[in-house]
């Protein structure tokens, strides 16, 4: 498989790694990180500028702002890449996007509250992002693990 191939699906696994725990913490933790209103947030916001009119139904809404997060997360996170310096790029990608999700809302007139609630929302933000980078490092790095070993004879 190419190397390529390898590290979309590590970006997509680390994508959907994210969106899960995000949906599913949500749900039960009253401090967790709301990146979905974010999310909805900047798609109205967006087709508004654009002079389009957002989906008015909040549960449309909220799957695109699921679709958007995938594919968007699932390209980023595909910069980790493969092989064993997958490891240190996924740490870095996700450490710097939850970084971003907690010190730009506010500057892009999103708000403030959804990542950046209290001290244990912004520590769930950075390590969600974290997590979602170190599963794409993960996958990527077993998916090149065959190529590796033929490097090494």
């Amino acid at each position: 498989m190419n190397n390529v191939i390898k590290a979309v699906a590590g970006g997509v696994a680390g994508a959907c790694a994210l969106t899960l725990l995000h949906e599913t913490l949500r749900r039960f933790v009253p401090d967790a990180p709301r990146m979905d209103v974010l999310g909805m947030r900047a798609i109205s916001k967006l087709m508004n500028m654009a002079g389009e009119e957002p989906p008015q139904d909040e549960k449309e809404l909220h799957n695109w702002t699921l679709a958007g997060d995938i594919l968007s997360n699932s390209v980023y996170y595909s910069l980790a890449g493969t092989g064993k310096d997958a490891w240190w790029r996924g740490a870095v990608l996700g450490a710097a996007a939850g970084a971003g999700a907690v010190l730009l809302p506010g500057p892009m007139g999103l708000g403030e509250a959804p990542s950046n609630r209290t001290t244990k929302t912004q520590a769930m933000t950075i390590g969600y992002y974290l997590l979602g980078g170190m599963v794409a490092a993960a996958v990527g790095y077993a998916l090149s693990g065959d190529e590796e070993a033929a490097e090494e004879v």
